[in-house]
């Protein structure tokens, strides 16, 4: 989500005027703007660390301006300019279209400008963007969560799920494609409740499916669902769209009924294990991720065994594990039974550990299979004897291969043999198969060459930390999940 706002915010701030300075060139450029995540703890140490930095260089210079957007700035509105007062803007997650607007003032006024909307002025998607890539886009359906998890603070920052209108998502997407674009993903705070706020329960699936008819999208994936809302029609426009990839990443958080009923999650261990079973009866080689907490509030060494079962029983292809992190304003952080953190440490690190082993076997499992490759941005990894590029499977594994005699380009597809397998990624190292040249391909050539055209006028830059558990292949190295 954030990472789709700080494209729209490198969009608004080109529209504006700027320039993207060059990488590490944060005390030159005129802007440094934050988007920031408020998830976890550590965002806030990092925020204060990083403005911090920027403090002397900001002395020297005094036409720089910084700004900081996102959850952080939503919820901490009130303290940012008092802890950091040579901050001059502050925005929330509901008016990031009016960066620009704020910038101007704060120069003219030569004063701070807070400004912290308490509902949606803009949807995110109909703001100017920076695609970071030529070939891959994300497609926000909507923004907001009707959830109450006692352990999250998403809903009081972004407030409650507003749904585009169906024709308004796929227009943007023909439109994509129309530029090259032939991976896109859909995304939502919860996007299997897509629906809710238009009142069709079964819009979610209607949407997957008329993605597959769109002529020259060849990749759909989506993120992040929620089990509660996760229906047997969803599974069934899954298996039956051609473009659907066989990828899905459902958050566990726990697999403890106790500790599921603590975080306020609407299902259990039994019904997460039953989505499961239904998804690979239908999807064979679906590749399936998930987020787990580890130590919430009164979680016992029983409750965590019971994760520890449901890891083991799903095989999950990857797993972003987190230990427990009080947020204020949470449920959570009020609750008894607060668990030190030695105990949560020696978890989190023995999870860690199985999953590890787990994702290994399941890797292995690809070995000798032949699959589609869609070429990602930058080149792969380097040895002694072999040059490799990397790409991404349809279930988005990522795999490294020998690059072949011929020409190959981000957003083109490849077809190779696995031929191994570590924990984190598959290698193909036997001569490539076939090269398929694509439009995808083609926007990526024309955009290097625009590039290559255009002389660097370093006026600007957005800045944040890489992304978390984002799927490829958008490489945004310079906008991010925040700051956790």
């Amino acid at each position: 989500m954030n990472v789709h706002d700080s494209e729209r915010l490198s969009g608004l701030l080109e529209d504006a005027g700027y320039v993207r300075a060059p990488e590490g060139s944060d005390g030159e450029a005129d802007v440094v703007v934050f988007n920031t995540c408020a998830v976890r703890e550590n965002a806030d140490n990092k925020l204060y660390g990083n403005l911090g930095h920027l403090a002397p260089k900001k002395a020297s210079r005094p036409g720089m301006q910084i700004a900081v957007g996102g959850c952080l700035a939503q919820k901490d509105r009130d303290t940012i300019v008092k802890r950091a007062p040579w901050v001059d803007v502050v925005f929330g997650t509901h008016n990031i279209g009016k960066l620009p607007v704020l910038l101007e003032r704060a120069r003219v006024q030569e004063e701070a400008q807070v400004e912290i909307a308490e509902s949606l002025e803009e949807f995110p998607s109909t703001l100017p963007t920076r695609r970071e890539s030529a070939y891959a886009a994300w497609v926000s359906i909507s923004v907001g969560c009707n959830n109450t998890c006692t352990f999250c603070i998403v809903p009081a920052l972004r407030g409650k799920e507003k749904d585009r209108r169906p024709g308004d998502i796929l227009a943007e997407i023909e439109a994509l494609v129309a530029e090259g674009v032939s991976e896109i993903t859909l995304l939502g705070q919860n996007v299997n409740a897509y629906g809710s706020d238009i009142g069709d329960r079964e819009a979610f699936s209607k949407l997957l499916r008329a993605c597959g008819r769109i002529d020259g999208l060849e990749r759909v994936r989506f993120t992040s669902p929620h089990p509660r809302d996760f229906t047997d029609d969803v599974i069934a426009a899954m298996a039956e769209t051609p473009n659907a990839m066989p990828q899905l990443h459902m958050p566990l958080q726990s697999g403890s009924d106790p500790v599921l009923k603590a975080m306020r999650r609407s299902y259990r261990q039994e019904r997460f294990l039953g989505i499961i079973e239904k998804v690979r009866a239908a999807i064979p080689h679906a590749a399936i991720s998930t987020d787990i907490i580890v130590g919430f509030p009164g979680e016992t060494e029983e409750d965590f065994e019971q994760t520890l079962h449901v890891v083991r029983e799903a095989r999950f292809a990857q797993a972003f594990t987190f230990q427990y992190s009080k947020r204020p304003g949470t449920p959570a952080a009020e609750m008894d039974g607060q668990i030190p953190k030695k105990v949560v440490q020696e978890r989190y690190e023995r999870l860690v550990a199985l999953q590890e082993e787990i994702s290994w076997e399941e890797n292995k499992k690809q070995v000798g299979r032949t699959l589609e490759l869609m070429v990602a941005e930058g080149e792969g990894r380097k040895d002694d004897t072999t040059h490799r590029l990397s790409g991404r499977a349809p279930d988005n594994r990522l795999v490294h291969f020998t690059k072949p005699d011929q020409e190959v380009r981000p957003g083109d597809v490849v077809t190779v043999e696995i031929t191994y397998a570590a924990p984190h990624h598959l290698l193909a190292e036997g001569p490539t198969l076939d090269v398929r040249r694509t439009r995808a391909g083609d926007a990526w050539e024309k955009r290097n060459a625009e590039k290559a055209g255009k002389p660097a006028q370093p006026a600007g830059v957005l800045l944040g930390l890489p992304k978390i558990g984002v799927p490829e292949p958008l490489p945004v190295a310079t906008s991010g999940c925040g700051l956790d």
